[in-house]
């Protein structure tokens, strides 16, 4: 029997419905339940051909034990070694590679000094920062952030440059972000599924946080059709190329172009009080059919190196890998191919 597992922390509804979801499919040699796992060894096996994660961003344990199980041939959603390196500057620089729209944005240092690092760790660092070319760059009404920061913790909106330094000094040793502030007439966030499937949602982040899925809206005119179409093409770009099986890409259109400002979602959320019922039932159905298909597929290669994780080497390689990939004599792509490498 191959187990489907679903590893998650304090959200209800979700796990219980998709176990439920799956199992009642009835899918021939499969079953799906709650992960559960004690301490690990070095040559355990692993018990689960898929794993569904849902908190180990938040859990270091449970970050190894999946680096371990997807090292051992488990089919972990999402990839747990690309999870553990992304960081949101490098995916608007991806995003701005692949011809996707992202607004101006700019990294900057630390505050404060990390944890054991002093002032000469920091003798490459440019002092005083040239903060008019900041400014010059993004503007003086942005979101300043965390570069790899989620559910809107340390987030500041600010409005000109003493509301700018008044947020900057309250992030203390994070790296942040700078990004421009899109004077928005819409905006959605896309559920995407298996780098297949999207599901384009109507959103307004300016609401308390239960009340932003707003009613599903169908593209009437043709000008909508075309911005769904863009936001959807994307959308699958951008999961692609990072790698993600299950991701929330938000969009903020203005002048009827979808820029893209937040997708490392790799645990979006799933919560039925906050997507509501349609949206709900549609990501339920979406999963549980990607988490089928894995598992019909499993167990991959056990063994394989931990960079063969990293990036989108398990779908389509990214623009980068291509490049390199045409650059390479033909006899030494045969000679790697004969090779077994």
């Amino acid at each position: 029997m191959k187990k489907i597992g679903i590893l998650f922390g304090v959200e209800n509804s979700f796990p219980s419905a998709l176990v439920e979801q799956i199992n009642a499919r009835n899918p021939a040699g499969i079953q799906a339940e709650f992960v559960l796992t004690g301490a690990v060894a070095l040559n355990q096996a692993p018990l689960y051909a898929v794993i569904i994660d849902r908190i180990s961003h938040d859990v270091p344990f449970y970050r190894a034990f999946l680096k371990h199980a997807a090292l051992n041939g488990t089919s972990v959603i999402n990839n747990p070694f690309w999870a553990s390196a992304d960081d949101k500057f490098f995916n608007y620089a991806l995003a701005r590679s692949l011809g996707v729209a992202v607004p101006p944005t700019v990294l900057l240092p630390h505050k404060q000094l990390p944890n054991d690092t002093s002032e000469k760790s920091m003798r490459n660092l440019e002092f005083p920062l040239d903060w008019d070319s900041v400014f010059a760059a993004v503007g003086e009404h942005g979101f300043l952030k965390p570069i790899d920061g989620g559910g809107w913790r340390d987030v500041h909106e600010v409005r000109g440059r003493d509301e700018f330094f008044r947020a900057f000094d309250q992030s203390r040793d994070l790296c942040m972000v700078f990004q421009k502030a899109v004077d928005f007439t819409e905006y959605f966030r896309c559920f995407v599924v298996g780098q297949k499937k999207v599901r384009i949602m109507p959103y307004d982040p300016h609401r308390p946080h239960a009340e932003r899925y707003l009613n599903e809206a169908r593209p009437r005119t043709l000008a909508a059709r075309l911005l769904y179409r863009k936001m959807e093409e994307d959308a699958f770009k951008l999961c692609r190329a990072l790698g993600y099986d299950l991701n929330s890409v938000e969009f903020a259109v203005k002048d009827g172009t979808p820029f893209a400002i937040d997708f490392m979602n790799p645990v979006p959320d799933a919560d039925v009080h906050s997507v509501g019922g349609a949206h709900f039932a549609w990501i339920i159905d979406a999963v549980a059919e990607l988490a089928i298909a894995r598992a019909k597929s499993a167990p991959r290669i056990a063994g394989q190196q931990g960079s063969a994780y990293l990036g989108a080497a398990q779908t389509k390689s990214s623009p980068h890998q291509r490049s390199k990939a045409k650059k390479k004599p033909a006899s030494a792509a045969n000679e790697k191919t004969n090779s077994g490498a």
